[in-house]
């Protein structure tokens, strides 16, 4: 059975804790690998490498650090094939989604190839009487990032390649349940000419994380994942003095208007709610359809689409979505279901007893519908992270803007409409940090920044786009003036740009 230890000086070493966690194939349910939980004092060595190697990385010119990011993204599409396999036979999604898992990792790498102009300063010549005036970027130093189970491959990449593109070295704690992929991109770097110990991966779970957020040479940190986790990590981040951006969980909403293109609608329901088997924080797991007969008609073209899902293994290609990542996650998902039975909303597909042929050990369900689920349920309040779809009927427009800007969560919305007053009005005014617009996973593009609001984000600044290069460094403002032989004397006011 193989063994992953770390990544650590630009190679992969063993683990020294005697700890490890098992590495399941989710399609089959058999443990395929175990991998090392770190120490404190194996944090710690990674970060003294990792602090070693970064000035002289920082102090590499743009062009130069950009130029491995561009070797980087040659050698990832080389490997592409290869690496989608082993991301879907750890995380469980097929192995199509497990190339847009990639792929939009790899969108975020390109951004970052532009740093060189991404990290250029301002000037002002003449501020004042032979003053000028010039602002530079820095980077921070040592930064690190903690990631989930769900984007093995794209959040990583979204969280190292702008960090190191700026000059600074990272630390990657990525989720125990999947770690190949975070392994074999920084195996990618090394061969990208990236120097040893800028990029060091750490596996490990708790006591890692605070071993992270507790290190003084660790000037930020970054994570995605469930809402109490990424408060704490903001708040303890927050408490030793380090940038912290830290996204959480999400219950997306989809208002579908009596005037939507109804199987348009269906079919991007369809795949934003049921794909990767809903463990996205971008999945639409709630639809509002406005008015009684836009309700029914979506009903009555949703019921026979979720029961026609196709559930298979991650490597068939005809397969909609796979298995669950965990066995402990699958039962999660079920509880949720059963709750939702009990609490009284009408569920109009089952997918609980759902059984793979010569897969019945793999952690597979099917999709499931609920109609009539109202607002004070759980269902509706706490995030799944499975294939379920919630409908909750809305009576008019108000209603509908009501309930994602009212719900504790603001990731994602969309809403479905040919009326463009209404879709601009409802752009403007839900509160929710992404809005799509006839867009069921609005999943903005590299160069604008991903980010939610309420307790879906914690931190001022998004991931990737702009923000990332604000957050992964430090302005630095020189004034300057070189005397011109006259003398003018001390000045005790306020200096002044006469």
């Amino acid at each position: 059975m193989r063994t992953i230890g770390h990544f650590i000086g630009g190679k992969e070493v063993e683990g020294k804790s005697g700890r490890f966690a098992d590495v399941f194939e989710p399609m089959t349910g058999e443990v395929k690998a175990k991998v090392a939980l770190a120490t404190r004092a194996e944090l710690r060595a990674a970060v003294e490498n990792a602090r070693a190697a970064q000035p002289e990385w920082g102090a590499t010119n743009p062009q130069r650090r950009a130029r491995v990011m561009m070797k980087f993204l040659d050698l990832v599409q080389r490997d592409y094939d290869k690496l989608a396999e082993l991301l879907a036979r750890e995380h469980g999604k097929t192995i199509p989604d497990a190339k847009g898992d990639i792929q939009r990792g790899l969108e975020v790498a390109e951004f970052a190839c532009g740093i060189p102009h991404l990290m250029k300063g301002e000037y002002t010549e003449g501020a004042g009487p032979g003053i000028d005036i010039y602002s530079m970027r820095q980077p921070l130093g040592v930064v690190a990032g903690i990631t989930p189970f769900n984007f093995p491959a794209m959040i990583p990449m979204w969280k190292f390649a702008p960090a190191i593109a700026c000059g600074n070295a990272f630390i990657l704690k990525p989720s125990e349940r999947d770690p190949g992929v975070p392994m074999a991109l920084a195996a990618l770097m090394i061969e990208a000419g990236l120097p040893p110990g800028i990029l060091n991966v750490v596996n490990g779970d708790k006591e890692a994380v605070d071993a992270i957020l507790d290190d003084a040479d660790i000037r930020a940190v970054g994570f995605v994942g469930s809402s109490p986790i990424a408060q704490y990590i903001y708040e303890r981040a927050a408490a030793t003095g380090k940038r912290a951006q830290c996204f959480g969980g999400a219950k997306n909403h989809a208002i579908i208007m009596p005037d939507a293109d109804i199987d348009q609608t269906v079919d991007a329901l369809i795949g934003a709610g049921f794909g990767s088997a809903g463990e996205r924080c971008m999945a639409i797991s709630v639809a509002v359809p406005v008015g009684k007969a836009t309700a029914d008609r979506l009903m009555e073209k949703l019921i026979p689409r979720v029961e026609a899902l196709k559930i298979g293994p991650s490597t068939d290609p005809s397969a909609d979505f796979g298995p669950l990542v965990t066995r402990e996650a699958l039962e999660r998902v079920k509880n949720y279901v059963d709750i939702g039975v009990k609490e009284g909303a009408t569920l109009a597909v089952d997918g609980r007893n759902f059984k793979l042929q010569g897969y019945e050990n793999g952690f597979y369900m099917g999709g499931c519908l609920f109609d009539n689920v109202t607002r004070d349920m759980r269902i509706y309040k706490e995030e799944i992270f499975g294939p379920v779809l919630s409908v909750v009927r809305a009576h008019d427009y108000a209603e509908a803007l009501a309930l994602p800007s009212d719900h504790d969560y603001g990731n994602g919305v969309a809403i479905f409409t040919r009326d463009g007053d209404a879709a601009r009005d409802f752009a403007a005014k839900v509160n929710v940090g992404m809005v799509g617009i006839n867009v069921p996973i609005p999943v903005p593009i590299a160069y604008y920044t991903f980010g939610g609001w309420k307790k879906s984000g914690f931190g001022d600044l998004n991931q990737h786009g702009p923000d990332s290069v604000r957050f992964y460094t430090k302005t630095k403002t020189v004034t300057s003036r070189w005397p011109s032989g006259v003398k003018e004397g001390a000045e005790f006011s306020i200096p002044l740009m006469k």
